[in-house]
């Protein structure tokens, strides 16, 4: 997976993410995507493409348990949050509705940097600074989750969590 970092910093709360002033919209989360982090980068909607990085400091996703915040990320196109460590209930909202959440060292990242992340092998290749992050590859069972579409969907399709043996 290829794209560009857009970078925030420390502590981006899922008020950040899903803007509460918005959350008449959380019956069409389509339009509410549009203004995903608008409250951290009023341009990140309208300028990010699909398939690029969100990266960030420590503690993503504080703050309320709002499903909304990971499932506006996925939907408005963002290919992975790369972050130094994640709020524990977006991370598992994340893992729930198949948005990838990789927890790294953020710091050699710069935003507009080109990467290119593989989540098998186990790295983050910063093609603009030609340098390589190692994260910890992703179990299988965790690619299946989200290449079904998170928790959620894979017990829909599969009534169970199928672990590899």
């Amino acid at each position: 997976m290829k794209g560009t970092a857009f970078k925030f910093g420390d502590n981006i709360s899922t008020d950040h993410i899903a803007p509460g002033r918005l959350f008449h919209l959380r019956s069409d989360l389509k339009e509410f995507a549009k203004h995903v982090l608008e409250d951290a980068d009023e341009t990140f909607a309208s300028r990010m493409k699909k398939g690029d990085f969100v990266v960030a400091g420590n503690n993503f996703g504080l703050g309320s348990s709002r499903e909304h915040a990971p499932q506006i990320i996925k939907i408005s196109g963002v290919g992975a949050v790369l972050a130094k460590s994640f709020a524990r209930i977006f991370y598992r909202n994340a893992i729930n509705i198949g948005l990838l959440a990789i927890e790294c060292d953020t710091d050699g990242i710069d935003a507009g940097d080109e990467l290119e992340l593989d989540i098998e092998k186990g790295f983050i290749n910063n093609i603009t600074k030609g340098t390589m992050i190692s994260i910890e590859p992703l179990p299988p069972v965790m690619i299946k989750l989200l290449k079904d579409g998170g928790l959620v969907e894979h017990i829909k399709k599969h009534g169970d969590i199928i672990i590899p043996s």
